[in-house]
């Protein structure tokens, strides 16, 4: 049974920090091997349409993707195909009927500056604000490594689009100051959760987030400029943005969720 489908919201050569949960918050992630078969469907995502991944982490409940829009609806194309295989194949193995994902993914635009080397860092930091890795170079269902180490081969992570976005001339200037980043971003994972990341419409400077929602029109209605201690972000005006959630068992805020057109086939549903 196909899920509803969401409004088509987006806007082309932008990147996007995309976050999706399992269903009612299960573990359904928990084994290595859905996560590596996530991993896999990415992959075949980046083959059949393109693609370009900029940084990931898959958890035990829920995913984040950085991702490029290059536009012809690559991103919506991607997670139909990556969620809803993964979903198949588990419920297949498991003799399981129901959905694997929350109906609908949230998704944040990110200024492409030192807030996007931020939210890098974030998204990779997922497991150790948690505790379940000390390091993370030590998860190996995240982009950690690979942007650190950017081999020629068997790829996952778009670091061409990633180093032109950021300005970084070669792949060794990328690697340093990302390690740079990601070791100040340690110091205060004791803060956990930043929902700014995960339930905003649009995080960076003052007057790149003004622009965005112009660009948004009708969608950023009754949304508010909030400042934050490190960015702006776009977000409800009604929502208390200090709240405090779970890094893993979060709710992700409906008001906030930015949505493409997209439903998910799953067998036995």
């Amino acid at each position: 049974m196909a899920m509803a489908r969401a409004n088509r919201h987006y806007i082309p050569g932008y990147v996007w920090h995309i976050t999706h949960r399992c269903h009612q918050k299960e573990f359904l992630l928990k084994f290595s091997r859905d996560r590596r078969r996530f991993i896999k469907w990415l992959y075949e995502a980046k083959k059949r349409y393109g693609l370009s991944i900029l940084n990931f982490s898959i958890t035990s409940n829920h995913i984040h993707l950085l991702v490029f829009d290059n536009g012809n609806e690559v991103i919506s194309k991607s997670m139909q195909l990556v969620a809803g295989r993964t979903g198949q194949e588990y419920n297949r193995r498991k003799n399981r009927k129901g959905a694997f994902w929350e109906d609908r993914y949230h998704a944040t635009i990110v200024q492409t500056n030192r807030h996007l080397l931020s939210c890098m860092a974030y998204i990779d930091l997922n497991m150790v604000r948690v505790g379940v890795v000390m390091h993370p170079s030590e998860w190996q269902q995240c982009g950690y490594n690979e942007i650190i180490d950017q081999p020629k081969t068997s790829r996952l992570i778009d670091c061409k689009t990633l180093r032109s976005i950021l300005g970084f001339s070669d792949a060794d200037s990328l690697s340093y100051a990302y390690q740079q980043v990601v070791f100040d971003a340690m110091k205060n994972t004791v803060q956990g959760r930043q929902p700014m990341w995960t339930e905003s419409i649009a995080v960076g400077d003052e007057d790149y987030v003004k622009e965005t929602k112009k660009k948004l029109t009708a969608m950023a209605l009754g949304r508010e400029i909030i400042p934050t201690d490190s960015a702006f972000a776009l977000r409800e005006s009604s929502f208390p943005y200090g709240a405090h959630f779970d890094a893993n068992n979060s709710d992700l805020v409906l008001k906030t969720t930015f949505y493409w057109d997209i439903s998910y086939e799953y067998l036995d549903t």
